[in-house]
């Protein structure tokens, strides 16, 4: 991604998030969250096909609202945020998220929230569980995340970073939302096994090369 917040970021980002949703970490929430969007969907593709759309902008706005957070948070310091070491923090940032995904050592942000109980089917009900289920995985992504965060962190654009962290939101979404809409392929979804950890790796060697990028970056503008 470019500092100078190319259109392309938006595609990286939305098949980042994408890649994300067949980690060990997004894909067993799938059957759980498209199964609830399916059984209050009535056998009505339309209504699965609404109610998965707020389920998913659920989870954007969570993650949106992050990505305006760090871009505020990096605007405070004004030009300072523009400063060489500013992106090296922020590269060194970025390569220990990539390496946490080779599992080379743990970064648990762990939080105890659970679905609300007996929630009805309706828009609001999906919105509100997308929100909820934002929260619930967002530790588990907390590389990915953080990487992003990290990066939008020396960025001074509000808008953009919002909207990067809602195109990697729908790209996450995107399976939930052909699932719920077409609930027969629930079925046939690939089982869990080592093709997930391989799809961990590339995001991780992804991560890490953008690290490496942001630190050597930094290093020539001193």
């Amino acid at each position: 991604m470019h500092l100078s917040g190319s259109p392309f970021d938006f595609i990286i980002a939305f098949f980042g998030g994408l890649l994300a949703s067949f980690t060990p970490c997004v894909y067993p929430l799938i059957p759980i969250s498209a199964g609830y969007i399916i059984g209050n969907a009535q056998k009505s593709r339309i209504k699965g096909l609404f109610l998965s759309l707020f389920y998913v902008t659920g989870i954007a706005v969570t993650y949106s609202f992050l990505g305006i957070l760090a871009v505020l948070t990096g605007s405070i310091f004004g030009r300072f945020s523009s400063h060489p070491i500013v992106n090296l923090i922020a590269g060194v940032l970025i390569l220990i998220f990539g390496l946490s995904m080779f599992d080379l050592f743990h970064i648990n942000f762990a939080l105890n929230i659970k679905l609300p109980p007996n929630i009805k089917g309706s828009y609001f009900s999906a919105f509100l569980l997308g929100i909820v289920s934002g929260l619930m995985i967002s530790p588990c992504l907390t590389p990915m995340l953080g990487s992003i965060l990290a990066y939008l962190s020396i960025s001074k654009n509000i808008f953009y970073g919002g909207f990067l962290l809602f195109c990697f939101s729908y790209g996450m979404g995107l399976i939930f939302i052909l699932i719920a809409t077409f609930g027969a392929g629930l079925a046939g979804l690939p089982k869990p096994g080592r093709w997930m950890e391989i799809i961990k790796k590339i995001c991780a060697a992804v991560i890490v090369l953008s690290g490496v990028y942001f630190i050597f970056t930094a290093i020539r503008r001193f």
